[in-house]
């Protein structure tokens, strides 16, 4: 058994990635960096208390249509860091995450680069069949960067409710 351990290790390491390749992102865990922000967010909605906020958004009866959007949702996950000072994260952080995005079932829906200021934002949907099973937002700035992965049925047109709740920046601002 021994003499098969590296060969399964390796296909193991092949396979992987391709297992990630759906609509929820492997995404690290940043604590390295926790102690560098002067404001951190780390939201994570899934299993009791994704049901407990669809709970409340039942016996609400939809008043509170961010909670009501939910209903089909599994998970939703946000980290977003802010630093008083430009790079005080690697660009390797978020690239990480980035570089899912070009996997299978993705989608570029909005892509934004910006020189200067230093700017990006993608925005991407992971689909099968026409049919949106996550979204994904990979935003980042000289100080700040923000990634959040909602993965379940989606509706897009109620999904710009959830804008500035649950961790979700602002996309559109009022000028």
């Amino acid at each position: 058994m021994k003499k098969f351990a590296a060969p399964i290790l390796i296909c193991l390491a092949l396979v992987g990635p391709a297992l990630a390749a759906g609509p929820q992102l492997q995404i690290p865990d940043f604590s390295h960096l926790r102690d560098k922000a002067v404001e951190t967010v780390d939201v994570t909605l899934d299993g009791f208390l994704l049901n407990v906020a669809k709970t409340f958004a039942r016996a609400d009866g939809g008043r509170d249509e961010a909670l009501t959007i939910l209903q089909d949702i599994d998970s939703l996950r946000v980290r977003s860091f802010d630093f008083d000072s430009d790079d005080a994260y690697s660009q390797a952080d978020v690239e990480s995450v980035r570089k899912q995005l070009s996997g299978p079932g993705w989608s570029a829906l909005a892509q934004v680069h910006k020189r200067e200021p230093k700017s990006h934002v993608d925005v991407f949907l992971n689909t099968d069949n026409g049919k949106v099973l996550g979204l994904a937002v990979v935003a980042s700035e000289a100080r700040s960067f923000t990634i959040v992965n909602i993965v379940g049925r989606i509706d897009i047109d109620k999904l710009a409710k959830l804008e500035g709740q649950f961790g979700i920046p602002r996309v559109h601002t009022e000028e």
